[in-house]
């Protein structure tokens, strides 16, 4: 009775995870998303920060891609301040930590039908703590500021009138951040035993995992395949097109913002942004083309088609990889659920899933330089790129395409036998 299968006299279940297996999901995911962001940093240049702030920056990426705050601030002298705002998440890093973190999280739960919801609180509180903590060991590590680099002759202007080159700095607000990281830990412990087959469930929500559990475990594939598919496109512009770093400096950093974006724009959503100054998107440069304009510009396929006319390929994967997804999703469910039924759980996950692209994806960038308070000064000192979804519309769209392809995938799945489903006699 010594073993993790026994039985305590009270007729519950012994934990099968404790502080040790909590310590190994959290460093495991600390440690992936810290290896991310780094390389991902070191592609982009970021080792040739001043004053040996590269690590304090790779914890900067880490809180940012938890959910945490980072802001930046800056001055030159008494007379002028540099201001900057920066709202993006790193997804790739997100991604990165997300997954390891889950994996971790369910490890010790496998192999179980049912589980209690006081063991399973436990269990998630155990790992909640010990991220917390993480969260603020990497809010008091991330904080630094720099000398920013301009133009000679800016900078002569500058050091001439105001006797200091300009400096920006950037911290992490602390509670701001152990909230926000929290949620973050919150969301993906939910989404691991929403979407895991396997994770046992308290007894009272069992009768949810029919219908709850196939779509969200197709929502995530859905979107895992994207970035597989941007990573495999990443690839071949290293091969073909050069410019290896840039592009590795993406895939790190930044892929799913993009590719889960193209995905958006497939199904028919738009956004819009614009970019300005010294700022761009990196990849690819037919984003910053159709942004780059004196007012804000609209973002989609036909206006991507403009300047290149594979944008539209983007309909067509949005299509099959839908339509896919809802096929899987039927497959997973039910035999006895009717094809209204997968419309409509379709339909709800695919409104819930683009909903949090639109979230996550976004960007807001914007730095500038002003002189007594007034205006910014030019000489690459100022820019801005914002990015942001027209969000009404894209639900719109992701309802009608859930109800479109559940319907077709339930079709699809119906002459096909279902794990577990018992033939009938013939």
């Amino acid at each position: 009775m010594s073993h993790q299968g026994a039985i305590h006299r009270s007729g519950a279940p012994r934990a099968a995870h404790g502080w040790g297996e909590a310590l190994l999901a959290v460093l495991a995911g600390l440690v992936v998303m810290a290896v991310t962001a780094a390389l991902g940093l070191w592609a982009a240049g970021a080792t040739g920060l001043p004053a040996g702030a590269f690590a304090r920056v790779v914890a900067a990426v880490v809180v940012m891609a938890a959910g945490g705050s980072v802001s930046l601030s800056g001055n030159v002298g008494e007379l002028a301040r540099t201001h900057a705002e920066f709202s993006v998440l790193p997804l790739s890093v997100t991604l990165a930590g997300a997954l390891v973190i889950a994996a971790g999280f369910l490890r010790p739960l496998r192999h179980r039908a049912v589980a209690g919801a006081r063991e399973l609180a436990g269990w998630a509180a155990r790992v909640a703590v010990l991220w917390a903590l993480v969260l603020i060991g990497l809010s008091f590590l991330a904080r630094q500021s720099f000398d920013v680099p301009v133009q000679d002759l800016t900078r002569d202007v500058i050091g001439d009138l105001l006797g200091a080159s300009p400096k920006v700095g950037f911290r992490t607000d602390v509670p701001l951040t152990l909230l926000l990281g929290l949620l973050w830990l919150v969301g993906v412990l939910v989404l691991a035993l929403v979407v895991s087959r396997g994770a046992p469930l308290p007894a009272r929500l069992l009768r949810f995992q029919e219908s709850v559990r196939p779509a969200a475990y197709a929502m995530v594939a859905l979107l895992l395949v994207y970035v597989v598919l941007g990573v495999i496109v990443g690839l071949v512009v290293v091969v073909t097109r050069g410019h290896p770093a840039e592009t590795f400096a993406v895939i790190l950093l930044g892929l799913p913002n993009l590719v889960w974006l193209a995905y958006t724009l497939g199904l028919g959503a738009s956004w819009e942004g614009r970019v300005d100054g010294p700022f761009g998107l990196p990849m690819p440069q037919v984003l910053d083309s159709v942004l780059r304009t004196p007012d804000l510009s609209t973002l989609s396929v036909s206006t991507l088609a403009d300047h290149d006319g594979r944008a539209w390929w983007l309909v067509v994967a949005a299509a099959v990889l839908t339509l896919a997804a809802a096929f899987l999703m039927a497959l997973r469910s039910p035999s006895w659920m009717r094809p209204w039924q997968h419309a409509v759980h379709m339909a709800v996950a695919l409104l819930l899933t683009v909903l949090t692209i639109c979230l996550v994806a976004g960007s807001s960038v914007h730095y500038g330089l002003s002189l007594l308070g007034i205006g910014d000064l030019g000489g690459g000192l100022g820019g801005e790129v914002t990015l942001r979804p027209r969000l009404g519309s894209a639900l719109v769209v992701a309802v009608a395409w859930g109800l479109v392809t559940g319907f077709l995938g339930s079709l699809l799945a119906s002459g096909i036998r279902r794990r577990g489903e018992v033939p009938a006699d013939g």
